[in-house]
């Protein structure tokens, strides 16, 4: 698919072809089959990867990657519970040892990522680099979210329930809507874009389900190499999205059915935790529960994400939190409104 590029998209005359989610009076979704969108990259990246993580829920020891990566987004949320003057990279760098304590002492076996304080020291170093590298592509002093890490979810027409976290949701003076996502990965290759897109189009989905607006800008921010993504969704893009998501649950009903997770071997593969058990690389899976004993929801959404492609793709020039375009700027919380809406290559659902 092409570069993401900015357009003008008009949000009048939005049908209401799905419908609202739970808070509407909706079943108790505790029994709703559901997905987010780390589960669904999960099915297109490999069916037996999301088997291993939805039905059998092995175990997967904690990265340094994704470790930095939830520290820099633990950071980056609590930055703006700063006043606006404090926004700084220097109130950032304060922040990271503390949220690194924080993190430690919700999850001890963190200490275990690294042999020796110098590896230590490494790894925080790169956080920071992120850190600094953030303050070259926003201005956190000029914004204020009307969302941080915020959990949302709405029910598609066809039952299947949709839930998960959206970094950040920015709403303009003039009700625009901007959906904000941090990654600590570097900008994927062209060929590779529409994988992150899923996520924010997921995302996206949700809020148009919720608010009855279709989202004004989607934008991806990579920290690891500085680049920006951003890509204006219309309504034709969203109804697609909703067409392929219920395709996937269907493909997953079908392997949860007759039993076929068959592995899906790419050069993800070498980030996997679970090589040692499948069949792609000479292992044997446990043996399936019975088909009555599991899951049809997803879990609760995650965090983690599989790595970024490590090539990086232009961000366009246009940049509307440098330019003001939609005055995305100094825009006061609202409290009120249901909850608005949470990675993934796109091969086609089989």
């Amino acid at each position: 698919m092409p570069s993401p590029s900015l357009r003008r998209v008009g949000n009048e005359n939005i049908a209401h072809v799905h419908g609202a989610g739970p808070a509407n009076g909706a079943a108790d979704v505790s029994t709703r089959p559901s997905l987010s969108p780390s589960r669904a990259g999960d099915f297109l990246t490999c069916p037996l990867l999301y088997r291993f993580r939805v039905i059998d829920r092995l175990p997967e020891p904690p990265s340094p990657a994704a470790a930095r990566g939830t520290l820099v987004h633990a950071v980056l949320e609590r930055l703006f519970d700063e006043p606006a003057a404090a926004r700084t990279p220097q109130t950032a760098q304060a922040m990271l040892v503390p949220q690194w304590e924080r993190l430690l002492a919700d999850e001890p076996d963190l200490a275990g990522l690294f042999d020796d304080d110098e590896q230590r020291s490494t790894w925080l170093g790169e956080a920071r680099d992120m850190l600094n590298r953030y303050f070259t592509l926003e201005d956190p002093s000029r914004l204020e979210p009307r969302h941080r890490e915020h959990a949302v979810e709405a029910v598609l027409e066809s039952g299947l329930l949709l839930r998960g976290f959206i970094d950040r949701v920015d709403v303009a003076a003039g009700g625009e809507i901007r959906i904000v996502d941090y990654k600590t990965g570097t900008a994927p290759k062209e060929e590779y874009e529409a994988r992150a897109l899923f996520q924010m189009k997921f995302y996206a989905v949700v809020l148009w389900l919720t608010r009855q607006q279709v989202p004004k800008l989607l934008q991806l921010i990579y920290l690891g190499n500085g680049e920006i993504v951003r890509y204006a969704p219309d309504e034709s893009d969203l109804r697609a999205t909703v067409r392929k998501i219920d395709a996937l649950w269907q493909a997953i009903e079908r392997a949860r059915s007759t039993g076929d997770w068959r592995p899906r071997p790419s050069r993800l593969c070498a980030w996997c935790a679970h090589q040692a058990i499948c069949p792609a690389f000479g292992g044997t899976p446990p043996p399936l529960p019975p088909l009555a004993e599991i899951p049809r929801q997803a879990a609760a959404p995650s965090r983690a994400d599989m790595p970024a492609a490590p090539a990086a793709v232009p961000a366009p020039a246009e940049s509307p939190d440098r330019s003001g375009r939609f005055a995305w700027a100094q825009i006061p919380p609202q409290a009120d409104g249901p909850a608005e809406p949470a990675p993934t290559p796109s091969p086609p659902v089989p």
